[in-house]
């Protein structure tokens, strides 16, 4: 989200609003990562609506009435000029990374979705998604995760955010997955009791995970474990097989997901979370991180007796782990929620 780089500091004032019926409040706005946070004045997060996702009411009227859903019941209006027109530049960078009709990456999808259709073969369920799989660019997978985040939210309430414990959780995912991985971690209020990794790289892992524990190595355990959910099954995939075959051609077709297809997949993922990696692949992780495994092993089973072949294969035993987060910084993440 390139846009984003010169608008990081950005703030202004605005006026929200959840429901057409409720009133009216002020709140705080600022830039996030593919989001854009909205604070009451004592800076508690109320919601992140993703970017993408943003869509203008009134265009070309002052102030400006924004909304992130396409019924228009959340709303939110903005008289500061700058911010207006920071969030007008990134829709429209955003507007122009998307795939559209008449260029050349729309009418490639097109034009696959024709082979696809002319091939009888192809309308198989599991062809269509297996071809979305791979045509679809890592700016879709990042809008579509955003989405999601987005429905997961209405859900277990709004994500923590503190400027500290925010870096934190930046430096903690560098240091597991590496610098060059896609993403960031999300902590939510609640929500099921493992991390969940969503298209583009987003990691959701809720309050409970970070505050009962004192070992960062806790922490990135549930990270490594959700990276493992996406080398066993690619996330696109389960939304694809979740939302159905309409919804498959629709994305190959126009490059868009309905937000039905997202707010019911994001129930599903709260009541039906992915299942847990196979130990030999999360090893492989562990070792890979120079992240030791029992603590995390010792977290999901207090007894270890269901994780003793992680407590035995831990690639760190009798080793000095290498630094994983200073103590500044596991402070700062487990108090991101307070």
């Amino acid at each position: 989200m390139t846009a984003l780089k010169e608008f990081a500091r950005l703030e202004s004032e605005g006026l929200w609003r959840a429901d057409p019926q409720d009133q009216r409040r002020e709140v705080l706005l600022s830039f996030g990562d593919a989001t854009l946070v909205i604070t009451d004045n004592a800076g508690r997060a109320l919601t992140h609506w993703s970017l993408p996702a943003i869509a203008r009411i009134n265009p070309g009227e002052r102030p400006a009435l924004f909304t992130p859903d396409p019924d228009g019941t959340e709303t939110l209006e903005i008289a500061d000029a700058v911010m207006i027109d920071a969030i007008e530049k990134v829709r429209k960078t955003i507007q122009r990374s998307r795939p559209h009709p008449g260029r050349l990456r729309n009418l490639g999808l097109a034009a696959v979705a024709l082979v696809i259709v002319a091939a009888g073969v192809f309308w198989l369920p599991g062809a269509l998604v297996r071809q979305a799989q791979s045509v679809v660019p890592p700016v879709k997978r990042a809008e579509i995760g955003a989405g999601l985040l987005g429905h997961i939210q209405r859900l277990t309430g709004p994500s923590c955010r503190t400027p500290l414990g925010t870096r934190a959780l930046g430096r903690l995912h560098d240091r597991v997955l590496g610098p060059d991985a896609p993403g960031q971690i999300v902590i939510v209020p609640d929500g099921p009791d493992r991390a969940l990794y969503l298209p583009g790289g987003l990691v959701v892992m809720t309050r409970d995970l970070v505050e009962d524990t004192e070992d960062p190595a806790v922490v990135a355990g549930h990270l490594l474990a959700a990276t493992g959910q996406v080398q066993a099954e690619d996330p696109l995939v389960r939304v694809l097989e979740h939302a159905g075959l309409g919804t498959t051609v629709r994305l190959l077709t126009t490059g868009e997901l309905p937000a039905e297809a997202l707010r019911s997949y994001a129930e599903d993922l709260m009541t039906t979370p992915p299942p847990m990696v196979e130990t030999e692949r999360l090893i492989a992780l562990f070792e890979a991180a120079q992240v030791p495994s029992t603590p995390y092993a010792y977290a999901v089973d207090i007894t270890g007796e269901s994780t003793l072949p992680l407590i035995e294969a831990d690639p760190m035993a009798g080793q000095e782990s290498p630094f994983l987060l200073s103590d500044g910084d596991w402070i700062s993440i487990q108090g991101i929620c307070a």
